[in-house]
């Protein structure tokens, strides 16, 4: 399954046509993959930056053409022996990935050339030449190694390509490798222990039961950013988009306004001291309180 595969299954399912997801997995990958409900989806753009967690198995002895189990071997010259790899060597090569570095993403992906999906010019079988980009590798640990796989965990900023890190790896180790299997483990706020899979919420659906209890509690999106809630008044002001004093006394640029413990207005930006202006207005005049985010998991993706 694709992530828009994912997206149109819960359309159907509960029978909601606003549905988006906070970021893409590629397709042989399994793990936590968020979504968000009806006006939620406007506060996808928050969550760009979101630092992801995997675990997966990088396979030794083999390149591929996307860098991970799905795509095509391509020829290869190894300058190492499979069986002269440790679990010591290996873990010495991994410690270079690890901190602010620049990497390559992969032919095989959604990067653009000139417009183009880099994945679609190498289809075609068309050169493709990206430029690197600067990413951030908070943890990149190797747990295990047998029989040429070996086991990691990995904490990285938005923007990384897990299979261009198992890629690199087997350049650097003379051997050559791709990334075997993924699976994310948390994507920002969002944890594989609070997701639900999509047959538990068709069953769900189908008994009669909403999907209450699979929502993340408004109170929970974007803890980052202080929480305010407005007086029946200013709470009137947000909902019509209007700027408003609010009692919040941080420095902080955005804040998120509540009009009671559990109904979200709106996300909006601080103009000068406790004078804001909404910047997504989330409850408009006389609405009722829309879905929250939602965890999905062992969902495919793009």
């Amino acid at each position: 399954m694709t992530s828009h595969d994912v997206v149109a299954r819960l359309r159907r399912i509960a029978g909601e046509p606003s549905v988006g997801h906070l970021g893409t997995l590629d397709p042989m990958a399994t793990g936590v993959l968020p979504l968000v409900l009806g006006r939620m989806t406007r506060l996808a753009q928050f969550y760009q930056g979101a630092v992801k967690a995997y675990e997966g198995e990088i396979s030794f002895g083999t390149v591929t053409d996307s860098y991970d189990a799905d795509g095509e071997p391509v020829p290869f010259e190894p300058s190492c022996d499979l069986q002269s790899l440790t679990l010591e060597s290996v873990r010495a090569a991994a410690t270079r990935f690890h901190g602010r570095i620049e990497q390559f993403p992969p032919p095989f992906s959604a990067k653009k050339i000139k417009g183009v999906p880099a994945y679609k010019l190498a289809r075609r079988k068309v050169e493709v030449i990206l430029k690197p980009v600067e990413i951030e590798i908070e943890e990149f640990v190797i747990s295990s190694l047998a029989d040429g796989r070996a086991s990691f965990r990995a904490v990285v900023s938005a923007g990384t390509y897990v299979r261009s890190i198992a890629h690199e790896l087997g350049q650097c180790l003379g051997c050559g490798a791709h990334l075997s299997s993924l699976r994310r483990t948390r994507c920002g706020d969002f944890r594989i222990e609070d997701a639900h899979s999509l047959d538990d919420i068709a069953r769900r659906i189908s008994a009669g039961a909403g999907l209450g209890d699979y929502l993340i509690h408004a109170r929970r999106i974007l803890p980052q950013m202080p929480a305010v809630t407005a007086p029946p008044e200013a709470a009137a002001r947000v909902r019509n988009g209007n700027p408003v004093n609010l009692p919040e006394m941080s420095d902080a640029k955005l804040v998120r306004v509540f009009a009671n413990q559990f109904e979200l207005l709106a996300i909006a930006s601080r103009i000068a001291g406790t004078l804001f202006q909404p910047k997504i207005v989330l409850i408009s005049p006389g609405a009722g309180a829309k879905t929250p985010p939602h965890t999905e998991s062992d969902a495919g993706a793009e």
